[in-house]
């Protein structure tokens, strides 16, 4: 454990310098995005996750794409980003929030496409160099989607030594999938479980999302916690 906690300290100090300000401080982004970043801690993300210029990414449920539009300014235009949203989702709303910000300069190496959890990316996705999940792994359980395939799917998508890092809300530890639906939160254990079983190797985790005073019973959908103050958990895995 505390050789996890060690190396994700120094990926993190390793990345953060590397990390160009542009990326969250443009001028271009939107109020509304930037009004997210005091919880959303799009700096030590972008780090922890180890985003840089020219990578090739997928994203798992971008919902109204404020990472995905962080993650896109940072690979720049010789990368690329695969958005993908669960159909479950689909209304007029999260379509019109796509079309704002797919007009965005910094999106033209963006692809958003619809397609159920269990096979996230058609075919022609591939050799990516990471895929991130940010508080959505408990969405896909909570939708009833085939978890296993789901996370095989990532494993194949990806190139050795690519990157499947996650962000998720943190259950009560033991409760496994339980409170997915009603609390939207999923037990950090049962994801490490899954995501090691589909051939991954957990090498990093981090606690800049960390709030150990969270009793971790109570609902921690974004429309209900105004707040944001859940105990997040961040992991990140290779394919080895």
């Amino acid at each position: 454990m505390a050789r996890l906690v060690y190396a994700a300290a120094a990926l993190a100090f390793s990345c953060a310098a590397a990390q160009k300000p542009s990326v969250v401080d443009a001028v271009d982004r939107s109020e509304r995005d930037r009004s997210k970043d005091v919880h959303r801690k799009p700096v030590q993300m972008l780090a922890f996750f180890g985003v840089a210029s020219g990578m090739r990414v997928g994203e798992l449920g971008a919902g109204g794409g404020y990472s995905t539009e962080l993650f896109a300014r940072a690979v720049g235009p010789e990368g690329a980003v695969f958005a993908q949203d669960t159909p479950n989702w689909d209304g007029p709303e999260l379509t019109k929030a796509w079309q704002d910000r797919l007009a965005r300069p910094a999106m033209k190496n963006t692809a958003h496409f619809m397609r159920q959890w269990d096979d996230p990316f058609p075919a022609e996705v591939k050799d990516l160099d990471a895929v991130y999940s940010v508080a959505v792994y408990h969405d896909a359980v909570a939708e009833k989607g085939d978890i296993s395939k789901m996370n095989r799917a990532v494993f194949a998508a990806l190139k050795p030594g690519g990157v499947y890092a996650i962000i998720d809300n943190s259950a009560r530890a033991g409760s496994g999938a339980t409170d997915a639906e009603p609390l939207h939160r999923i037990d950090e254990q049962l994801v490490r479980d899954e995501v090691q079983r589909a051939g991954f190797e957990l090498v990093a985790q981090d606690d800049f999302l960390r709030n150990r005073s969270d009793g971790r019973d109570w609902n921690a959908d974004p429309s209900v916690n105004k707040a944001h103050t859940q105990d997040r958990f961040a992991l990140k895995f290779i394919k080895r």
